[in-house]
């Protein structure tokens, strides 16, 4: 598999009639990374990816591909294979010939291409299946043979447009982690797809998240989960508690307050006035009544065997708490308290 197909957008713009999908967008994808376009539904990841594709044209901006201006260029000439969400399976065809059938339409001598498509089953874990129609394999079979056909025509840059959005969530979780061990063992260039924050963390080198067509924040998995730029960001992000205030800073440091109790943070970089407050539920304690920085009542309690997930309702209006210790779940309507450290709490600028 080639590693040097990098991927390169310059100001790139998509508009439908006179509606932007996706607006001045610039990133690149190295040779050899996994690269996820992550955001709502709407924000435009998969018209990015489609452009990438060569399925949707560019309205302005260039596009290139191992350092090859492709923007002009139509899908069968750019070198980039796909891996749709429905898989695209033909379902007449058993699993080796659904496999063949990209390198046999560019004329490859049948027997090359059977033993190209025998390799790539092989390795994807799947010998024995090749006389299988697409009905008679699991949904975590079928999407490997997707991934099969693809690679097969071994391109530069191998496209995933939300590949798990078929599967549970214990198989999702399971094939993700093949996908991620497949592209580092391959040295693939990969662009994923997907709306599931978790499906992203887990698989990618970087992470570029979109918002209305623009991108909002790019960066490592855990650049992003740990310093979002604001407040769309944390929220999108994995779950945290949002909560409005106000910063002051005086000689001592800073501090947030928010219904009329203020506790001291850490807020490089954010200047005094309104701001939130983004705290992730694993970094809240729960403490007895009386102790911590907020006091509060257990509004519910879920149990979900590793942890206990609270909603309690504080000062700060409800918050989110994760509890590790199961064994003694407090009562609904209990009071309590929660605790964190000044390096719990993320402050971005602004209330909105």
């Amino acid at each position: 598999m080639k590693a040097e197909g990098g991927v390169v957008f310059e100001h790139v713009t998509k508009r439908y009639n006179d509606v932007p999908a996706v607006s001045d967008v610039s990133f690149e994808v190295r040779p050899g990374q996994l690269v996820t376009l992550l955001g709502p539904s709407g924000c435009g990841k998969t018209t990015t990816l489609r452009m990438v594709a060569g399925l949707e044209p560019v309205t302005t901006g260039r596009i290139f591909i191992g350092g090859n201006d492709v923007t002009k260029r139509a899908a069968n000439e750019r070198d980039v294979s796909m891996v749709f969400q429905s898989y695209a399976l033909f379902p007449h065809m058993n699993v080796l010939d659904n496999v063949c059938y990209g390198p046999m339409s560019m004329r490859m001598d049948k027997a090359k291409a059977r033993a190209l498509a025998e390799a790539k089953l092989s390795m994807l874990g799947l010998s024995g299946l090749e006389a299988r129609l697409p009905s008679e394999l699991s949904g975590g079979q079928q999407q490997r043979v997707a991934v099969a056909r693809s690679l097969v025509l071994e391109p530069a840059v191998l496209l995933f447009d939300e590949p798990l959005s078929n599967l549970d969530a214990k198989l999702r979780r399971r094939v993700r982690q093949e996908i991620r061990e497949l592209q580092q063992s391959l040295d693939l260039t990969v662009i994923y797809v997907t709306h599931d924050q978790e499906e992203a963390l887990a698989v990618s080198d970087q992470v570029i998240v979109m918002d209305r067509g623009r991108i909002a924040q790019q960066g490592a998995p855990a650049e992003l989960y740990e310093a979002p730029a604001s407040r769309f960001l944390a929220d999108f992000i994995g779950d945290a508690n949002l909560v409005a205030g106000e910063l002051t800073r005086t000689a001592d440091g800073a501090s947030f307050r928010a219904g009329n109790v203020a506790v001291p943070v850490n807020a490089d970089g954010v200047a005094a006035g309104p701001a939130t407050l983004a705290v992730r539920p694993h970094r809240l304690r729960l403490t007895a009544a009386g102790q911590g920085v907020l006091p509060a009542k257990c509004l519910r309690a879920a149990y979900l065997g590793s942890r206990v997930e609270y909603m309690l309702d504080t000062p700060w209006g409800e918050l989110l708490v994760f509890d590790a210790d199961v064994r003694k779940p407090i009562a609904r309507g209990a009071a309590a308290g929660v605790a964190f450290g000044v390096d719990d709490a993320i402050v971005l600028p602004g209330t909105s």
